[in-house]
């Protein structure tokens, strides 16, 4: 099933924002994606948008033609679906097996990896929209990798290949990192929400186009000296 000069056969399981858009980056990398599984008609519009003809299979299927599989779904559903198809036999040794969840490490990957899969985390530490903008976004990001000390290297090709850079968290600190890149998520989301809603409201017919580049300068600000206090003098 392997490609040409080591390329890996992909396969995919789930279609939300996330999972085709690291397909569609692996692909451009030289892997085949062999196959996706999801169940929604927006799942199926983003699988043919960003991966062409790609067939849409059951996911006993998706898994039989893969070398890679990516678990691209909410974290609750992760552990529920890795035990059900080790418990139907559906993993392989050898195969690798990664998931998106920024809150798990590999442990929620152990039914798989006790029938010889070989377990990855990664997380790219972007919003994603669920288009082919994501693919540019990525390369300014960061990915969280953690993996088994021998096949970490593994995610962290994978990482590079989709142009991110890979940074090593270990599984006990997955749910500190999670932490941290919800914190941030959900508090750049809420105040520029909140500036847009005071502008419009004093009539600002463009409130986000005062917001964006003063978000964008504090935020640079901020990164460039994240201990510094605000400085308008």
């Amino acid at each position: 099933m392997s490609g040409p000069a080591g390329r890996l056969d992909l396969g995919l399981i789930g279609a939300g924002r996330v999972g085709p858009v690291l397909a569609a980056g692996l692909a451009g990398a030289g892997h085949r994606v062999a196959g996706a599984a999801t169940t929604s008609p927006e799942g199926r519009d983003r699988v043919q948008a960003l991966l062409g003809d790609v067939p849409i299979l059951p996911i006993p299927d998706v898994l039989a033609a893969a070398d890679l599989v990516l678990l691209a779904i909410p974290a609750a559903e992760l552990a529920p679906l890795v035990a059900g198809l080790a418990a139907a036999g559906h993993w392989r040794p050898g195969q690798l097996v990664a998931h998106t969840a920024p809150e798990h490490g590999t442990a929620v990957l152990a039914p798989a990896f006790e029938r010889g899969a070989i377990p990855l985390a990664i997380h790219p530490a972007i919003v994603f929209t669920g288009t082919s903008m994501d693919l540019t976004r990525l390369r300014e990001a960061a990915c969280a990798v953690t993996a088994p000390a021998p096949v970490l290297p593994i995610a962290q090709a994978l990482v590079v290949e989709l142009g991110a850079e890979p940074i090593v968290v270990a599984e006990q600190d997955r749910a500190q990192y999670a932490e941290a890149i919800a914190t941030a998520t959900a508090f750049s989301a809420s105040i520029v929400r909140q500036s847009v809603d005071l502008l419009r409201g004093i009539g600002v017919d463009a409130p986000t186009a005062v917001v964006a580049p003063l978000v964008r300068s504090s935020v640079d600000e901020a990164l460039m000296h994240p201990a510094a206090g605000n400085d308008w003098e």
